[in-house]
């Protein structure tokens, strides 16, 4: 597994570009892992419905829930699905809107120096064992490519907005991710 630093691009992913993503702040490292989870509609794995969700094309009408996030403009850099698979949608290089208002170490604005990367899955159920080997494949080359990033510096979406936010959830083996890396 490679990341060309100069685009940004995970070489093993596939890549799906979102328009939710802008330029970082000048002269900013990035510093920070962040790990979410995903699912659409709620609870339901495999399809499509992420990706569109990331690219602004989901349909509200596809889904009661659609219709509550209808009018969301949000990105996470990857995706890694159930099966493993891991789609790209922000070069790393770029800001993703994946933490919203967060904060760590008493810095805000988590999207400005950090990188987001979605499991596929609930807060509690199980991840599947291939999501554990794809995103320790992937956090080991991140910490190579981005040293500002340590072992210290990988978090949860629930511990930079705690009042909001909940993921990965109580399913994630922490102690199994950050003892693989």
């Amino acid at each position: 597994m490679n990341i060309n630093t100069t685009s940004g691009i995970l070489e093993e992913a596939e890549l799906m570009l979102s328009p939710n993503c802008d330029s970082r702040p000048k002269n900013t490292n990035i510093t920070l892992l962040v790990i979410h989870n995903i699912s659409l509609p709620p609870g339901e794995f495999g399809g499509s419905y992420i990706s569109q969700l990331f690219c602004n094309q989901l349909n509200p009408s596809d889904h009661p829930f659609f219709d509550e996030i209808k009018e969301l403009r949000v990105s996470s850099h990857l995706l890694i699905r159930r099966n493993g698979d891991i789609i790209q949608y922000v070069p790393f290089h770029k800001r993703a809107w994946h933490a919203g208002v967060s904060e760590f170490e008493g810095k805000t604005c988590c999207n400005d120096f950090s990188i987001g990367i979605e499991m596929e899955g609930t807060d509690d159920e199980a991840y599947e064992e291939i999501q554990y080997q794809k995103l320790t494949e992937v956090t080991k080359q991140l910490l190579t490519a981005y040293p500002h990033i340590s072992h210290d510096r990988i978090t949860g979406h629930c511990h930079i907005a705690p009042e909001r936010k909940t993921d990965p959830g109580e399913a994630f083996d922490w102690k199994k991710y950050l003892n693989s890396i």
